[in-house]
């Protein structure tokens, strides 16, 4: 994801130019898909996630140059495809499972050297967080829309609001060690835009009777959106610091103005997680 909170440039529009038209142009498009498939629902959407965690972990392998590239992302795809198919059709949840550890150990045996293993293993298990969560979250009664739409809104308002604000205001940088041109001003403004964002799905869920979650106090909403909009600032400084280790300056080509599927999705996968947790405090009956 290309850096949100970057300081303006001395001397010129920080906003003018073909990358930031690009950038615009190529996020409005896959936020029309996305929320398209989101009000469809099924297949649709299952099948967009599924595209994005094979292609995430296609570009992660490549810039990790974890070998045998080939065998290994077809080894993902197929899991993923297979966990999908299992789990959006209605199969037992072990089913699932089985489905997914039977491609952990695949990727463990014929991955190459040790830092190889660990990094496929990462590589599956991250794709299928992208490929399983949202879809879940979406299929659940007791969540719905509401779920997938809240991650939507908190995730794209830090995006945007914290691109803005830094470009904007500039000042002191959050960690220049690490994304150079992220700013404290730009993490503060994703941080408010993703709380307000967070409360107004909930109240849109309200009004429309999307799911029981709407009537989650506001002061509860506020604070989980506030968290897991610094969830995923961390974890868009956690894929620039990957990036800076491997000497890449994106993770792929694939999105115009934003690099790769890793770069749009990397604030949202640490989103996932949180989502993930309580997907499975809910099946205990913990939450």
């Amino acid at each position: 994801m290309a850096a949100p909170g970057e300081a303006a440039g001395a001397g010129r529009n920080p906003f003018a130019g073909r990358e930031f038209g690009l950038r615009v142009v190529s996020g409005i498009v896959l936020a029309a898909l996305v929320v398209a498939a989101l009000v469809l629902g099924g297949w649709p959407f299952a099948l967009i996630w599924l595209a994005a965690g094979i292609v995430g972990a296609a570009e992660w392998i490549g810039m990790s140059r974890t070998g045998p590239r080939r065998l290994l992302v077809a080894i993902v795809a197929a899991t993923l495809l297979g966990t999908v198919l299992c789990l959006h059709g209605r199969a037992p949840l072990l089913a699932g499972l089985a489905i997914l550890g039977v491609g952990a150990v695949l990727v463990l045996v014929l991955a190459q050297g040790g830092p190889g293993r660990f990094r496929a293993l990462c590589g599956l298990l991250g794709a299928a967080v992208i490929a399983l969560v949202p879809v879940a979250l979406r299929d659940a009664p007791e969540i719905g829309i509401l779920g997938p739409a809240w991650m939507f809104a908190v995730v794209w308002s830090t995006d945007v609001c914290a691109y803005f604000s830094g470009r904007t205001f500039g000042g002191p940088k959050l960690m220049p060690a690490v994304s150079p041109k992220k700013t404290w001003s730009g993490a503060a403004g994703g941080l408010v835009g993703a709380v307000a964002a967070g409360i107004g799905i909930v109240l849109l869920a309200r009004a429309q009777g999307w799911s029981p979650l709407a009537d989650t106090p506001l002061p509860v909403v506020a604070l989980v959106s506030g968290f897991a909009s610094m969830l995923s600032q961390g974890g868009d400084l956690f894929e620039s610091a990957l990036k800076r280790r491997y000497g890449v300056k994106d993770s792929g080509k694939s999105i115009p103005g934003h690099g790769g599927v890793m770069d749009r999705l990397d604030g949202f996968f640490a989103v996932a997680l949180l989502a993930g947790l309580y997907l499975v405090l809910n099946r205990l009956g913990a939450v």
